[in-house]
């Protein structure tokens, strides 16, 4: 790209000569505007169209030549465990060699394994592990990222996560939203009373971690091996009590209506969601909760159990993916190769995956009015591209053509 030529115009700049993929609700398609211009104003976008109809008050104003290149709105990871210490590599070493769940639980591994790693970790500690995680990310275009806690399991530790959290977003150019998890799996300690500590959850967690302003949403674990619709009902009774929307784990191993469950609490999305039924995908169309699909697990653990993409696109409900980085069932730090996942595997459109990565995860932040398109009023968060059409984004594996990423403006 030519580099900016300073022509006036204060805290207002201009990227014009581009291919814009808008992604904006009320046009078809991808929103595309060839010959495309963007204009920035304090961070925010002022015009996103048409060149030749770029406003005259922009004309003189700080101007960067895209030389044909595409812009799309920077990329969303809706759905991530990125603050964690350790690895489980080990555990990938013992299953490769015929080592069953059980087996890798009983060696302490599983998400026990995690929970003890973060509780021995210090927050500056979780911070510099979690950053390399993070620009991986970032490299790719993305300039919004969901974070969750879970790997605490008590107070101290599902906060020091969070602030981990909390500090990424405030020392890199990247918006990060914090998600409180405490309902993901039960700490040893809790010696199998799934119920007392639920009630820990709702009583003593929640309320402290919400008044110390560390949490965006709540979500859960829904599921046998975690937790059962009556229990994370509980915790949504607590949140929907104390402001915070909810998001939901919800049907990846089995159909226990996690996904209507979700919708029921209009849920900002319900993720996984490989055994949703009709009557789930019909609640979330109904709530306007998307469905955010995580191929990373389902391709990492080896899952055969595709989500109902169809019985989604029949209802209309919103599709999003993300990467699901964590360390025991998606290790992955890349949000190109997510999408290409979702094609490959979840056979969803060129469309539906580049969607899934602006428009609709913003909605499963609860973010569509800052983020996830190009229109006017929203954070001027692009990724410049080189790339011929947006089909690449998608079609590569491996290979990354980001050119620029602009996040508010800079």
């Amino acid at each position: 790209m030519a580099g900016p030529t300073q022509s006036g115009g204060g805290n207002v700049k201009v990227w014009r000569n581009a291919r814009l993929a808008t992604f904006a609700e009320n046009l078809t398609g991808m929103g595309i505007a060839e010959k495309g211009a963007v204009a920035a104003r304090d961070g925010r976008i002022a015009y996103a169209g048409p060149e030749a109809e770029l406003p005259n008050e922009f004309l003189k104003s700080e101007t960067v030549d895209c030389e044909g290149r595409w812009i799309t709105p920077g990329l969303i990871d809706c759905h991530t465990h990125l603050v964690y210490a350790g690895n489980r590599a080990n555990e990938f070493e013992m299953r490769l060699a015929g080592a069953s769940y059980e087996e890798v639980a009983r060696a302490g591994g599983g998400i026990v394994s995690s929970v003890k790693s973060l509780r021995a970790a210090s927050e500056d500690d979780l911070v510099r592990e979690s950053t390399p995680r993070l620009r991986a990310l970032m490299a790719e275009g993305v300039t919004t990222v969901e974070i969750k806690s879970g790997y605490g399991l008590d107070l101290q530790s599902e906060s020091k996560a969070l602030r981990a959290a909390r500090r990424l977003g405030h020392e890199k150019p990247v918006t990060v939203r914090t998600t409180f998890l405490g309902a993901h799996a039960l700490p040893p300690e809790a010696n199998g009373d799934k119920d007392a500590y639920i009630a820990k959850v709702v009583d003593e967690m929640l309320p402290a971690i919400v008044a110390e302003g560390l949490a965006d949403a709540v979500d859960g674990f829904c599921e046998g091996i975690a937790f059962s619709p009556e229990q994370i009902a509980r915790v949504f009774d607590k949140a929907r009590a104390l402001g915070l929307p909810v998001k939901l784990h919800a049907d990846q191993l089995s159909d226990l209506g996690g996904a209507a469950l979700a919708a029921g609490y209009g849920g900002l999305s319900a993720d996984h969601l490989e055994y949703t039924n009709e009557d789930g995908a019909r609640a979330m169309a109904q709530a306007g909760t998307v469905a955010v699909m995580l191929p990373g697990a389902y391709y990492f653990i080896r899952e055969t159990k595709k989500p109902p993409v169809d019985l989604f696109r029949k209802h209309g409900v919103r599709l999003a993916l993300a990467t699901d980085s964590n360390p025991g069932t998606s290790p992955l730090t890349s949000l190109l190769l997510t999408i290409n996942m979702g094609a490959t595997l979840f056979s969803m459109t060129v469309e539906e995956c580049l969607t899934g990565v602006t428009r609709n995860a913003a909605h499963a932040l609860g973010l569509s009015g800052e983020i996830g398109t190009l229109e006017t009023g929203k954070w001027a968060d692009l990724a410049i591209w080189d790339i011929e059409r947006p089909a690449e984004l998608v079609y590569r594996m491996g290979f990354n053509p980001l050119h620029a990423r602009i996040w508010r403006g800079q």
